[in-house]
Formats: C-alpha cells, sequence, structure tokens
C-alpha cells in the first residue's frame, strides 16, 4: 500500500502528462481496495473543462464502455466489485490504464480479463499507465494481443517506454 504522499505525488505527475496533451475526454477508473485513487484527479479534470469518463466492465471477451462522469453523477455497481456512473455512453481521447506490474517495455500485468488490450486495439488512442515504481518488474510475460504503453507515470514521474 503505497503513502498519502506517493498517491498525490503520482496524480500530480499524471494531471501534468494529461494536461500536456490536446484531449478533452479523459477514461479514468474508480478505484478498488488497494488502488490508486484517481478520484481526486478525476475532480481536477472537471472542473479544467475536461470531460472525465469511466469504464463499465463488460461481459468477458468485449472491450470496456466508457460512461461520462462529473462530480454530481451517481455511481452504479457493476462486475468484479467495480463502479461506473450512471452517465451517457461516451468514447474517450485518451486511456489512463491500470496494472498491477510493468516493464521498461510498456507492458503490463492486469487483472487477467484482457480488458484493456482489448478496448486500447478498438480505440486506437493514446493510453498512460499508472502506478508506483516499486511495481515496476524486469519483464511482463507478454501475449499475441498484449499491447505495449508508451508513457508510464509513477510517483517519481513519467517514464517514456521502449518497445520492442
Amino acid at each position: 500500500m503505497a503513502s498519502p504522499v506517493d498517491e498525490e505525488a503520482l496524480r500530480y505527475f499524471l494531471l501534468k502528462e494529461i494536461l500536456a496533451q490536446p484531449v478533452q475526454k479523459i477514461a479514468a477508473v474508480w478505484p478498488l481496495a488497494g488502488e490508486v485513487d484517481l478520484r481526486p484527479l478525476c475532480h481536477v479534470l472537471s472542473e479544467s473543462g475536461r470531460q472525465v469518463l469511466l469504464p463499465e466492465t463488460t461481459p468477458k471477451g468485449s472491450p470496456l464502455i466508457f460512461r461520462r462522469w462529473t462530480p454530481s453523477t451517481s455511481m452504479t455497481a457493476g462486475r468484479f466489485g467495480t463502479s461506473h456512473p450512471q452517465g451517457d455512453i461516451d468514447v474517450p481521447d485518451l486511456v489512463l490504464v491500470p496494472f498491477l506490474a510493468f516493464d521498461r517495455f510498456g507492458y503490463r500485468l492486469g487483472y487477467g480479463g484482457g480488458y484493456y488490450d482489448r478496448t486500447l486495439a478498438v480505440l486506437n488512442v493514446p493510453a498512460i499507465g499508472f502506478g508506483f515504481a516499486g511495481q515496476q518488474i524486469d519483464a511482463v510475460p507478454t501475449g499475441p494481443y498484449d499491447i505495449p504503453l508508451k508513457t508510464i507515470v509513477t510517483e517519481c514521474g513519467v517514464i517514456r517506454t521502449n518497445p520492442h
């Protein structure tokens, strides 16, 4: 579990990276227990005039769908203990991708459903992985459908990966 200071630093670097890009609709995530809490970031993005979208976990084998979120939007229970807004479905132009582990090549280890790889393959938009520096490993096992991330943000800053 990361400290509040580390979470704040991660959100700071993530916000800087997002605001440096010409995007308006950012797909974030609502935290599960033990995950980085992006809710403060979602509020700042919304206040800055950006549209925040949150994923709805779809049936296995399908890409995620994203619903519009504002600070006043009601959340509803989803699959696997997730929550998503009751807002309209929309398409992001940037996706924030959580992970359990990552490597310097931009590959990530998720929760095993393949949701983000399927989603990124369909959307073809920029993606930023986020997590803590301590989650970096030498090499993530990869499969034919794994999509490497070009950018990863941790509490230590921004990492530009070197996909092979």
